[in-house]
């Protein structure tokens, strides 16, 4: 979902007040009505890579519920925003998307609120983590089916799993290959500030003004990150992290399960995967710690079938389609039984990510429309902060922009 956090990141979409009260007019109770129909006609949007294991669930789907016919449309999870706003009468019934961006459609009227029967299965059937994931102002408004967070990517033919447990011996024994001087360093490099005990969007990642990193914590962080400029096993790279990796220049990488085919290929026997390092910022190890991101399908408020829609909803994020998107397409489960099979046990990076899914390992990105607002401004300081144009003396000045602006109401 590598591309999807890209997209959400660096061009958040923000609706407009007359769409805000526009979408928030569905009627629910007209809605209701239809399911009594004899046959309901309901679609689903899928990624494009998840519409071959999906086809299969919903033929099985259909087989127990006849009365409900599905069509499977290709949409993309991290454009769901914007799709559904476009029109959401004519938008899918249900559709997968990002976690993120569960406040933003939910103040907006996009997203049918989870009934209180799916609601007890959700809390029941899926860690604390992707539950937090799916829940705002205290209501469940979607269905996960996986979970995903950054993880450690190295060469063990040149680290040990000892080597890597910590930031200051990888990088003394080896060189990562990581990105903080361009666009995306804040989406790996913003949890460094949690780390150190700072809070983004306050503990829940639901309160507007809760961002604290313009603190002596905070302040710590950045001078951390000035140091990595000179640390020879601190390799600046990007677009060219998997080729620098098979070639010998890196040994470790930080990236997500989207990664893990293209590691392979570039180690073959030689890959290994462990959670992230730990961290000294000058008071002692910390674990460090990554965004975590819950994969959810959603129904939509304006759907005319919201009983089968939902039924749907929660047939697609079950025990059993959680265990084909595992061996299809490798998304790592969210379903606590789903995380207990062998196959996902054995699995190096699914073990990695059900590890970094905790809560002293990762923080569940926040779902305030506001965030659209913070991300270019942490982008700018991490990456000043490394290339050295911002002065040790500015800091503190700098984090006190990051923490007004991430405040603002999103226009």
């Amino acid at each position: 979902m590598k591309k999807n956090w890209k997209k959400i990141l660096l061009g958040g979409v923000v609706l407009s007040m007359s769409m805000l009260v526009l979408a928030g007019c569905g009627s629910k109770s007209s809605s209701s009505s239809s399911d009594s129909s004899s046959t309901q006609n309901i679609k689903v949007w899928i990624d494009t890579e998840h519409v071959a294991a999906i086809k299969g669930q919903v033929k099985k789907f259909e087989k127990a519920n006849p009365k409900i016919h599905v069509t499977v449309k290709a949409g993309s999870s991290a454009d769901a925003l914007k799709d559904v706003s476009k029109d959401p009468e004519k938008a899918a019934d249900v559709f997968m998307m990002p976690h993120d961006q569960i406040g933003q459609m939910a103040d907006a009227g996009l997203l049918y609120p989870v009934s209180k029967k799916y609601t007890k299965t959700v809390k029941a059937n899926n860690v604390q983590s992707a539950v937090e994931g799916v829940t705002w102002k205290n209501k469940v408004y979607g269905f996960p089916y996986g979970v995903e967070s950054q993880v450690l990517y190295y060469n063990k033919a040149k680290l040990s799993a000892d080597d890597v447990k910590s930031w200051d011996t990888l990088t003394s024994k080896g060189k990562l290959g990581t990105n903080f001087a361009e666009a995306g360093a804040n989406y790996i490099f913003t949890p460094l500030f949690m780390s150190n005990g700072d809070n983004l969007y306050g503990k829940n990642g639901e309160t507007v003004k809760g961002t604290n990193f313009n603190n002596e914590k905070g302040i710590q962080v950045l001078d951390w990150i000035a140091k990595q400029k000179s640390n020879s096993g601190v390799v600046q790279t990007n677009a060219a992290a998997l080729s620098n990796l098979q070639s010998g220049k890196t040994d470790a990488f930080l990236s997500g399960p989207w990664s893990k085919n293209d590691v392979k290929k570039a180690l073959g026997k030689n890959m290994a995967v462990a959670p992230y390092p730990t961290v000294n910022f000058g008071s002692g190890d910390v674990q460090m710690k990554a965004f975590l991101g819950v994969k959810v399908y959603g129904v939509n408020q304006q759907t005319k079938s919201p009983v089968a829609a939902m039924k749907l909803a929660n047939y697609l994020s079950n025990e059993a389609t959680q265990k084909v998107e595992f061996n299809k397409n490798g998304v790592v489960p969210s379903n606590i039984k789903a995380q207990g099979l062998q196959a996902v046990k054995d699995d190096e990076t699914a073990k990695s990510v059900m590890t970094m899914s905790a809560s002293d390992h990762s923080v569940v990105m926040p779902k305030v429309p506001e965030i659209t607002n913070f991300w270019p401004q942490m982008d700018s300081i991490i990456n000043d902060t490394y290339k050295g144009k911002i002065k040790s003396s500015d800091y503190q000045k700098k984090l006190d922009k990051v923490v007004s602006v991430s405040a603002k109401k999103s226009n």
